[in-house]
């Protein structure tokens, strides 16, 4: 008898691939540990209510230290599908306290969250998520559902690469006549219509970031460093990626360039007392 191997899913490729490069993680997440430090910013001051609070695809935990660095006493629970980057963000945090005065280990819990949140989640005071949601199967569905599992009076604090991001990839891809290999990233408009009705937006702003580098294969280098290069598109063979390369815009003096836009979202579900 002849066993057919099924082809591994998305959500099981993006694991794998985040799992071989945790221990690369955060010394190569120079862009997430900017977004991250600059929404753990705008979450310092916010005024919770009861109830948990969680990182929703933490990783190896750059945005809940970023938070509770800047919000001492805060502590997050850490949530995401890789052990590998839970594991990793548990040993730095050992290895960071065995140099500052000893902390208790921030909580863990591996979950896959296309299969929603957890009930433990359920009358959050606080969610944050920073370069996850993007990754999951239904970012609108899910989204929903991070609003609705907040307490009256809690905040979900997101950041996350959306459409319109990588404009020189997809130029250079048609004008190559090659397919774009970039994941589809959700519609920043979308994002706000899910979230607008649901919550009290503090803010809603959309951050370009730009990186500049001697080529285009470059440019894309540090997404694969950290494991997040899976792509739902067939990877480009030699030929492809020379056209790809070729085509790339870059500047009179030669730099090519690749930019990111990252919508950033706070907001608040409408306390009890305002629905009287």
């Amino acid at each position: 008898m002849v066993l057919l191997r099924t082809a591994p899913s998305m959500a099981d490729r993006v694991r794998l691939a985040f799992s071989r490069r945790a221990r690369h993680y955060n010394a190569a997440a120079s862009l997430q540990r900017a977004v991250a430090w600059r929404l753990a910013h705008h979450c310092r001051h916010l005024p919770l209510p009861a109830g948990p609070m969680a990182d929703l695809g933490a990783g190896t935990g750059l945005l809940s230290n970023a938070l509770e660095q800047q919000r001492p006493g805060l502590q997050l629970l850490r949530l995401d599908a890789c052990a590998a980057l839970l594991e990793q963000g548990a040993r730095q945090q050992t290895e960071a306290a065995a140099l500052a005065t000893p902390a208790a280990a921030a909580p863990q819990l591996l979950w896959d969250l296309n299969d929603g949140l957890p009930a433990g989640l359920d009358g959050a005071a606080l969610l944050v998520s920073s370069f996850a949601l993007h990754w999951l199967e239904d970012p609108y569905a899910s989204l929903g559902q991070w609003c609705d599992a907040l307490a009256p009076g809690g905040w979900l604090g997101l950041a996350v690469p959306i459409a319109g991001s990588f404009p020189q990839w997809h130029q250079a891809a048609a004008a190559a006549g090659v397919a774009c290999t970039a994941l589809p990233l959700p519609e920043g408009d979308r994002l706000l219509a899910v979230a607008a009705p649901r919550l009290q937006l503090r803010q809603a702003t959309i951050l370009r970031f730009s990186q500049r580098g001697p080529s285009g294969r470059s440019l894309l280098r540090p997404m694969g460093a950290i494991g997040a290069g899976s792509s739902r598109t067939k990877p480009l063979g030699v030929g492809g990626w020379r056209r790809l390369e070729a085509h790339w815009p870059h500047d009179p003096d030669g730099p090519r360039s690749l930019s990111w836009d990252v919508l950033l979202l706070l907001g608040r579900r409408t306390p009890m007392e305002q629905k009287r």
